[in-house]
């Protein structure tokens, strides 16, 4: 039975890690102390759903948690420094700290170190999220003990929804080089903290997409909104897609 930690103070450990190619100690007192920090903790790196989807969206989602307070975002895993480092470039997750907790002290420390040896893992830790302030953790949010590797409560979403932000529109971008419109769209999103993707338009893609004929196409949760005019007028009558 996992026990919630809220309102107590981060394990004191040291963490072994590799920084400019040097071995380095790492204390959780230098990790949390004055500042506000997310962790997310999951069994593996390059395992599937940490790398689909437990990882890309709390790196999506980072600028909306600054917006709220949020000084750094860390990721923790069982996993030694140069697994950790290169599944961080692999994920080109630059808005997160990606902590190796090579021995598993920091996941044992918290009561979350389980053993995984039916999956040839060994002891890995448990799919959790905290808010951390000045070393005290403020909430967890840990998975249910049910078979598997459950991804419900851990996610960035739930956390920020917790920290006041509000909902965050899916948006996606048709663009091209050198299109001011384009770059017009980007900035109102960047304005309004909205993450988005972008993808190469290219004239047969253009003529798919109904009443396309110019770049940027501007799709929200799905629905295609139009262009830079259309983005702007949305963002004015929609004051939920503002990220707070």
């Amino acid at each position: 039975m996992f026990t919630s930690r809220e309102g107590q103070r981060v394990p004191d450990v040291t963490l072994r890690v590799r920084q400019d190619g040097q071995w380095k100690d790492i204390t959780t007192k230098e990790l949390f102390g004055g500042k506000t920090v997310v962790v997310f903790a999951l069994p593996g790196a390059f395992t599937p759903t940490c790398s689909t989807a437990h990882v890309p969206r709390y790196n999506e989602l980072f600028p909306g948690f600054k917006a709220k307070g949020v000084d750094e975002i860390v990721c923790v895993s069982v996993n030694d420094s140069f697994v950790m480092d290169a599944w961080k470039q692999d994920q080109k997750a630059d808005h997160i700290t990606f902590v190796p907790d090579g021995n598993g002290v920091f996941s044992d420390a918290m009561g979350m170190l389980v053993d995984k040896a039916n999956l040839g893992f060994g002891k890995r830790s448990w799919r959790y999220s905290m808010l951390v302030r000045d070393g005290v953790i403020e909430k967890q949010f840990i998975e249910p003990e049910v078979e598997g590797d459950p991804y419900e409560v851990s996610d960035a979403d739930t956390m920020y929804k917790y920290i006041g932000g509000q909902q965050q529109h899916d948006v996606l971008l048709f663009t091209k080089p050198g299109c001011s419109h384009c770059a017009r769209a980007k900035r109102l999103l960047e304005e309004n903290h909205l993450t988005y993707a972008e993808l190469p338009s290219s004239p047969r893609i253009l003529r798919a997409l109904p009443g396309a004929h110019t770049t940027p196409q501007v799709f929200v949760d799905g629905k295609h909104l139009g262009g830079a005019d259309e983005l702007e007028q949305w963002l004015k009558s929609n004051t939920s897609a503002k990220a707070s």
